[in-house]
């Protein structure tokens, strides 16, 4: 009797909570080491368990904007992922598109994104000029060698690019909001009440600027199974 009122205790006390995934919520690579022996497919399966067993026992509900969803699943096609997970994924993930109109976003948010995308682009500038310039110097020594064209090509052009974009992407989307799966899981988040689960840098600064509860991919199942333990 006691222990019955106990679990419905805890059940009122989380009913309320919410959560908003990101795609890396479930593809983290620490995850697949700790839940899935290294394999996606697997992890997915004893996260969708945990998520339907909260569901179902705590009333703890999660959610994807269909965006997100769909960069999911078809992150999940690409690993072949059997079908009878998708089904899970499908029956325990609940879709819902943000209300990009009514939910409010603070005008201080909107001008420090905008600051802070000015400097990563102008830092982009400035990694794209030394490029082309230790590009253009290494490619001329070469040449002054008697090197061969294709050679330089090669040795110099090809490693640079590869160098370039390594630094370009990382000056402008690492710790940023770079799509729009990104947004619409904020913009979701916001509208709900709820907590946002990701492996992604970007979403957990602009999250916390946000007052958005996060949580990162790693610990939320471990907190589910917290739950779960006390109520099982």
């Amino acid at each position: 009797m006691q222990e019955n009122f106990i679990k419905k205790g805890v059940v009122m006390l989380l009913a309320k909570q919410r959560f908003v995934l990101d795609t890396t919520a479930f593809t983290d690579n620490q995850l697949r080491e700790d839940y899935g022996e290294g394999e996606l497919t697997k992890t997915v399966d004893v996260l969708l368990d945990l998520i339907a067993r909260s569901r179902i026992k705590l009333n703890i509900s999660c959610h994807m904007p269909p965006v997100t969803y769909k960069e999911f699943s078809d992150y999940m096609a690409r690993y072949e992922c059997p079908e009878e997970i998708m089904v899970k994924a499908e029956t325990w993930i609940v879709k819902k598109t943000p209300n990009r109109y009514d939910t409010k976003i603070p005008s201080e948010i909107f001008y420090e994104y905008v600051q802070d995308m000015r400097e990563r682009m102008n830092k982009g500038m400035r990694i794209s000029e030394s490029a082309v310039w230790e590009a253009a110097v290494e490619s001329m020594v070469m040449l002054s060698r008697g090197e061969k064209k294709t050679d330089v090509e090669v040795e110099v052009i090809g490693k640079s690019i590869t160098d370039f974009r390594k630094r370009y992407r990382a000056a402008l989307r690492k710790g940023t909001l770079d799509s729009a799966p990104d947004l619409d899981v904020l913009l979701l988040a916001k509208e709900l009440g709820a907590g946002v689960v990701a492996a992604d840098e970007g979403i957990k600064v602009w999250g916390e600027r946000l007052g958005l509860r996060f949580l990162s991919a790693k610990s939320f199942p471990k907190m589910l199974g917290e739950y779960l333990k006390y109520y099982e």
